[in-house]
């Protein structure tokens, strides 16, 4: 009976430990971003120590309340809607930040909670017309009271967006609606911000429509970029 009981006692023990071990590993993986392919293809996310328990919030330009821009083919027959696009590169730029450790809410274009807002940090992202542009652009509120704050938010957007799609910014159709962008004005003063247009519909179409994961991981990349606390601007030569 004592050697029936002895024999059970180390079957667990053994069970336990090669349950333990099969832990770590899963653990030590994720944070070195060793896991099977995401959905669009991508790498999975790796644990960010910096953005654990961070706050994001992320708008869906245009969700709740229209479908924003809408491109037609020459029948006249809708091939590709704003929202659509937005809201498919917020889930999975959400779904990598939460891989990295953050606490992530998906906001509609009007939502309630967008009201005193406190996080550590929004991004509203939206995609530009069907004309034949190429290009992304970003912004941050032109009366922020934390400018250098939010510079460096934008820094990050700019940097890590254009490596991940192989866009680069167009900052010529930057427009009063991006510099003084409605959340901006709604949300706490201390919560940094921006606002993201991922594309053009009509020049960008392909990028756009068929590789949002890319999109999301240019997006996610930027927001842990200015979790961890960079890139702050590259100070001009002294004379």
């Amino acid at each position: 009976m004592r050697h029936d009981t002895i024999q059970r006692t180390q079957r667990i023990f053994v069970w336990l430990f090669f349950f333990a071990v099969i832990g770590i590993g899963a653990i030590a993986a994720r944070t070195a971003g060793v896991y099977p392919a995401d959905t669009g293809g991508l790498a999975r996310q790796a644990l960010v120590p910096s953005a654990w328990n961070k706050q994001v919030a992320l708008i869906s330009g245009h969700a709740g309340n229209d479908s924003g821009a809408i491109c037609e083919d020459a029948n006249g027959e809708p091939t590709i809607e704003e929202a659509d696009v937005n809201a498919a590169v917020a889930r999975l730029a959400a779904e990598r930040l939460r891989q990295a450790g953050a606490d992530v809410e998906i906001l509609d274009e009007y939502d309630g909670r967008l009201q005193g807002l406190r996080a550590d940090v929004l991004l509203s992202l939206h995609s530009d017309s069907c004309v034949d542009e190429t290009g992304y652009k970003s912004s941050r509120y032109v009366n922020s009271t934390i400018p250098a704050i939010a510079d460096r938010l934008i820094n990050c957007i700019n940097l890590n967006y254009a490596a991940a799609t192989g866009l680069t910014e167009n900052v010529d159709t930057i427009t009063e609606n991006m510099t003084e962008y409605h959340a901006f004005r709604r949300i706490d003063p201390q919560t940094p911000a921006a606002i993201l247009e991922l594309g053009f519909l009509g020049g960008d179409n392909d990028l756009l429509a068929n590789q949002q994961a890319l999109l999301a991981k240019g997006v996610a990349d930027g927001l842990l970029c200015f979790l961890d606390g960079g890139p702050h601007p590259t100070p001009e030569p002294t004379p």
